[in-house]
């Protein structure tokens, strides 16, 4: 197939997102580690600051698999910082609901944040920042209305065994 010019560029970009997402990762799991919290606890908690939410929800608007969100519910209500309620709008997707000592938490959370943040932004100027924001939102956009590359199928299968293994995938047809 051939390559567009700027799919090269896009190419950039993902490996770029993929290196910073990864050292915001680990900068969010040292902001947090002091407060006895991760960078994934973060997020949920984060998602919560508007009020109750369904795990289901917060997996789409925080990119995150609803297994993934709900181990870490799970582990913030044992720990004390969310609680479920029930759901009007559904009758078994309960909402995870910041408890008092969860709000207190993401308030600690969120002060340390803006402190590291202040630290970051002096060095760049604002409206390139914005302007990385615009350009991110747009890329997201694209993303979100593309067909994927690949369609899992019952019909995917593995090839071989170990750390070598292949996924095989029916391709999706362009017709």
């Amino acid at each position: 197939m051939k390559r567009i010019a700027s799919s090269q560029v896009f190419t950039e970009l993902i490996l770029e997102v993929f290196r910073l997402n990864g050292r915001l990762l680990s900068i969010g799991d040292a902001l947090t580690r002091p407060l006895g919290q991760t960078s994934a606890r973060w997020q949920v908690l984060g998602a919560l600051v508007e009020g109750g939410r369904t795990v289901a929800d917060i997996g789409r608007r925080m990119g995150l698999t609803r297994q993934s969100v709900q181990r870490t519910a799970d582990l913030l209500e044992a720990d004390g910082l969310l609680s479920y309620a029930d759901n009007p709008a559904h009758q078994r997707a309960k909402l995870a609901m910041l408890t008092p000592r969860g709000r207190t938490t993401l308030d600690a959370l969120t002060t340390r944040r803006i402190e590291w943040a202040n630290r970051i932004a002096t060095r760049l100027a604002r409206n390139d920042l914005q302007h990385a924001v615009d350009a991110l939102q747009q890329v997201r956009q694209a993303v979100d209305t593309s067909e994927m590359p690949v369609r899992m199928t019952k019909r995917a299968r593995f090839s071989g065994t170990g750390r070598g293994t292949v996924l095989r995938a029916k391709r999706r047809s362009s017709s």
